[in-house]
């Protein structure tokens, strides 16, 4: 990915410390957002190169804050603990830099069963409170009949994403200085003698194309990260979402059953979500196959919602990877961090993957302890499952 040969006029970024090289920030999704402002507020000059960033996934998730409803086991379980516990205080940080509430509801989840097996062999079953159907009536008001046993995971929660956390990034973001280039798209890496990164070359907004010159960037483009570096096992997985407007507190715990996910905001909206559609690639659109999957779980989660009257319907594009976990760290570029692949855990993961990009840009690539301990499983190039 050596664009030397025939470079367009290569530019700089203005306004920059000399003692502090900028880094540049590829994407403009939740994570570009929260690496951005991390790296801001430890004093580092930041451009956030976005081509629209209304197509991000973090304008379209749930925002649900689930390690332990997931089932989440291993290093991802780990990841997403230590997110969860940071997630208050990187909240009130946002909070204080915007002067906009993130919507932060740590409500609760509860996992419905059809069977006590199922319940008592689900991989996080000793981290929830037990349920009988009893209990999941006091928890659930309304829930299907198909429901006799079930998890509440009490730590779990959300984070209303869609309408209050990413409007907050991006206010506390230009708080922080950071630099906004929107309707660029990044159509190359320059890499120079030995590899390194030299810059990136964009097509602007305006028309032509242009290299802007950095050593340091930040891939988080999503699921759009392969067209950038192929080598990346980094693919879409398509997701149709819809919402509904019940009564305030008709729900007061997220529900999260099999294929499909309730996820009541305060106001009383309900987001329903969410298809899984690798097959789909890029195809944007709602389908019908799509929306009546949707109907049908809201129907068996919760009979009486689907009278609701509807609110919105959307798609997006996870970024997907062979084991369903990002890819976090050094890139296959010196001088390119990676942070992608987050499938359907980014904003869960939001938190530590900021603070760790953050920290280890800050650090010049050094390793740091326990900030190395819980990258190292997540390089890109670990071995991953064989394809079936």
């Amino acid at each position: 990915m050596n664009g030397s040969s025939q470079d367009p006029e290569a530019s700089t970024l203005a306004g920059t410390p000399s003692d502090l090289a900028p880094v540049l920030l590829l994407g403009g999704g939740l994570m570009g957002l929260a690496i951005a402002h991390q790296l801001a507020r430890r004093g580092r000059a930041v451009t956030v190169l976005s081509r629209r960033r209304s197509e991000a996934a973090g304008f379209v998730a749930a925002g649900m804050l689930a390690p332990h409803a997931e089932g989440l086991s291993g290093p991802m379980l780990v990841l997403g603990q230590a997110s969860l516990e940071r997630i208050p205080a990187w909240v009130a940080c946002i909070e204080a830099d915007s002067g906009l509430p993130c919507g932060l509801r740590p409500c609760g989840i509860v996992v419905p069963f059809t069977s006590a097996d199922e319940r008592d062999n689900y991989p996080t079953a000793e981290r929830g409170v037990p349920l009988d159907r009893a209990g999941l009536e006091r928890e659930l008001p309304g829930l299907g009949p198909a429901w006799r046993h079930g998890l509440l995971f009490a730590k779990d929660g959300q984070i209303d994403n869609r309408r209050r956390l990413m409007r907050a990034l991006e206010r506390a973001c230009v708080a922080r200085g950071v630099r906004f280039e929107e309707g660029t798209e990044v159509l190359e890496l320059l890499t120079g003698d030995g590899g390194r990164l030299r810059g990136v070359r964009v097509r602007r907004a305006e028309g032509g194309e242009h290299a802007i010159t950095a050593t340091t960037a930040v891939l988080a483009c999503g699921a759009w990260s392969g067209r950038l570096l192929p080598s990346l096992p980094v693919h879409p997985v398509k997701g149709q979402m819809l919402s509904l407007q019940g009564p305030r507190a008709c729900l007061e715990r997220v529900v999260f059953g099999p294929g499909t996910y309730l996820v009541p905001r305060e106001d009383g909206l309900l987001v329903v979500g969410a298809t899984s559609e690798p097959e789909a690639g890029f195809d944007d659109g709602l389908t019908p196959e799509g929306q009546k999957q949707l109907q049908q779980g809201l129907v068996a989660l919760l009979p009486g919602a689907a009278l609701w009257p509807p609110m919105e319907r959307w798609w997006g594009f996870r970024p997907g990877t062979p084991d369903g976990a990002p890819l976090l760290g050094k890139g296959p570029i010196e001088g390119v961090w990676l942070a992608t692949g987050h499938h359907r855990n980014g904003v869960l993961l939001a938190a530590i993957t900021a603070e760790l990009i953050a920290e280890a840009v800050s650090a010049a690539g050094q390793d740091s302890g326990a900030s190395a301990a819980l990258l190292a499983p997540f390089r890109w190039d670990r071995p991953f499952p064989m394809a079936a």
